[in-house]
This record gives C-alpha cells, sequence and structure tokens, in this order.
C-alpha cells in the first residue's frame, strides 16, 4: 500500500520492515515468528541452493521478504507468502500471469523455476517463491513521456489480460472493498465518540459508490495487477520494470490506471491523455470507465483502513504506523471520506 523509494524486493511495495498473518493474531503465537534465519536456509537448501551468510530484510508488510545472497551467484529474492492469505492456486494462477506478460516481452519480474517447472515451493508450512533482483526507483510520473510510456506498457499487459479470466483469484467489487471492510471497522475499531458520525457517513458513501457503478453499466473485469502505484514500478535508464502481481485480481482496466494520476483536476487530465494515448496504440481503452475512478479511489481508502486494522496486533504495525488507531486518525479518515463522498458527484474526468 505505502510507495517506499529505492530498490525494492518483489512484493507488496507496502514499506518497512515485517509482516503479519491475515487475522488479527496473538504476537507470540504468529506464524511468521517461525521464520528463523535457520529456516530460510533450510528452505533454500531444500531448493539446492547455499547460501553465503548475506540475509537481509526487504521492504514488505503483506509477506516476508529477504534479499539471500547465494554462493558464487549474484542474490536471490525470497518471498515467504503470508499464511493463509492465499491458496496455493491463486498464488500459482499469479505467477502464471506473471509467465504469460513475460511471455510477450513485458517488462515483469517473475518468479523462478526450478527443473521441474514448479514457481511455488513449501517448506515446514511456509510457501514461497524466488525471484532473481531487480533494482531501481519510482517513475517520475510529472514526466509526461513516462506516463506515455507506462501507458504503452499497460495496453499490452491488459490485451494479455483480456485473453481470459482468473479462475481463482477475486474480483474487485464494492462488497469486498467497500461493505466487509467498512462493517469491521465500525464493529471493532473506530472509536465510541467517532462511530455515529462514521456508521452515518460510510452508509451514504456505500450507497453513491454502488450507485455509481450501477449507473456506469456493465464493465469488462479482465486481469489486472491490481496495486499499480510507483511504488510497484522500478525505473532505472528510461525503462520500467513491474513488480508484485500478489493483488493481481479480476476489474476494470482503468484500476490500473488511475493510480497513475495525481494532483488538481487539469493536471490529472494531462496525465490521463499521455497514458490512454500510449495505452490505445496496443488495447483500446473504454472513456466510459473513467465514472469508476472516484468510486474505486474511494473503495481502496475503505479497504487500506481495514487492512490496517486487521493487522493492528502485529507488532510491526504499530512500530511503522504510530499514527494509526488513534482518535485523530479516524477523524481525518472521516474527513477524507466526506471529501470524496463530494467527489463521487463530479463530472468524471475526460480524455483530452
Amino acid at each position: 500500500m505505502d510507495e517506499p523509494d529505492g530498490n525494492k524486493a518483489v512484493d507488496d511495495t507496502r514499506s518497512a520492515t515485517d509482516s503479519t498473518e491475515d487475522s488479527v493474531a496473538d504476537p507470540a503465537t504468529h506464524p511468521f515468528d517461525r521464520l528463523t534465519p535457520d529456516l530460510i536456509l533450510d528452505a533454500m537448501e531444500s531448493q539446492g541452493y547455499i547460501i553465503d551468510g548475506r540475509l537481509f530484510p526487504l521492504n514488505s508488510y503483506e509477506n516476508r521478504v529477504y534479499q539471500i545472497g547465494i554462493e558464487g551467484e549474484q542474490p536471490l529474492i525470497g518471498k515467504f507468502y503470508r499464511p493463509s492469505r492465499w491458496s496455493r492456486e491463486q498464488i500459482i494462477e499469479e505467477h502464471q500471469f506473471g509467465y504469460e506478460l513475460a511471455e510477450q516481452e513485458l517488462p515483469v519480474v517473475v518468479p523462478l523455476m526450478d527443473d521441474s517447472g514448479q514457481s511455488l515451493f513449501e517448506f515446514k508450512g511456509f510457501q514461497f517463491a524466488l525471484f532473481p533482483r531487480k533494482g531501481g526507483h519510482g517513475p517520475e510520473l510529472d514526466n509526461l513521456d513516462n506516463l506515455h510510456l507506462l501507458g504503452k506498457l499497460l495496453g499490452r499487459m491488459h490485451a494479455v489480460g483480456a485473453v481470459r479470466p482468473f479462475e481463482y483469484r477475486p474480483v474487485l467489487d464494492s462488497q469486498s472493498f467497500g461493505h466487509e471492510p467498512a462493517a469491521l471497522i465500525s464493529e471493532q475499531f473506530i472509536p465510541q465518540e467517532l462511530k455515529l458520525s462514521y456508521d452515518s457517513l460510510i452508509r451514504d458513501v456505500l450507497q453513491a459508490v454502488d450507485e455509481t457503478i450501477a449507473n456506469v453499466g456493465p464493465v469488462d473485469h479482465i486481469r489486472v495487477h491490481g496495486d499499480c502505484h510507483s511504488g510497484n514500478i522500478l525505473w532505472r535508464d528510461d525503462n520500467a520494470n513491474f513488480v508484485d502481481l500478489d493483488d493481481a485480481r479480476m476489474a476494470p482496466a482503468v484500476q490500473d490506471i488511475w493510480m497513475l494520476m495525481s494532483g488538481e483536476r487539469d493536471r490529472q487530465t494531462a496525465q490521463l491523455s499521455e497514458i490512454v494515448d500510449g495505452y490505445n496504440q496496443f488495447f483500446d481503452f473504454h472513456p466510459r470507465e473513467l465514472q469508476l475512478v472516484e468510486a474505486l479511489r474511494t473503495l481502496r481508502m475503505i479497504h487500506y483502513a481495514a487492512w490496517l486494522a486487521k493487522r493492528w496486533e502485529d507488532p510491526a504495525f504499530p512500530r511503522a504506523f504510530p499514527w494509526f488507531n488513534t482518535i485523530r486518525y479516524w477523524g481525518e479518515h472521516i474527513l477524507e471520506l466526506r471529501e470524496q463522498f463530494a467527489a463521487l458527484s463530479e463530472p468524471p474526468l475526460e480524455v483530452m
């Protein structure tokens, strides 16, 4: 969710130090407590690798990610998946999507396969994958030339994503990204003195989101990156590498586009025009989807707050997000939702 700078592991760019299990858990018993350096060493040796002693934790929350030194070879990135978050079938489907993109020469960092063609491994209750190390930094999204290039890459990516649907991975919808997270926040986290305001507002916000989606009508859902912000793009020598397909799912194509835009309306319009101009060279963008941008932005805000809430008892989260779960945080969250409620009634962006 967060967008750190600098070198990035092949994982969700929710920067910092540690991760946690999928649900609120007792820190003393949560599964990642068992992921010791010795276990990582044993897991790597189970795949025939010999670690040279260098083991560095990299930025991740949803999963544990390490740069692992390999004797006589370049370091690898080891991604140990959060237990209980995705099924084996869902993870393999993520990997397969990456391979399909790579086969079309798209710059996507994909897992390494062993001699038998396997990309997902298991060791003592952990599922893990190995990736080549890639360096880079987030792209400068104020540079319209960069956005034009990213538009072309997304057009190519979505042309592949539209070939077939995911079978196991979920759909981005208002139920899972809006109604369910909002219910969790209301029932377990919102301070009592703010609960009435939150409940009243979130009801109106979600009604507006649902009405927006209904008014747009049927929209094609395709396989998308799902979390396509600048932290999940490694930029080096005027080229981009997409990383972290961990949140890949079925969604409207515009989900991968709106996250590259920021600023006031005029600025976003210019950004959008560059992205779409490049995009349309490889895949047709449907301007009707622009009506969904503020609804999708709203759902992401609600989902993000609930993501923090569900993992709040993991000791890593209070250290990394000390401002979360305070009266001030929830008050500001309510203010942001009020602003989004107003944005939902504004005319959508247009491609110039």
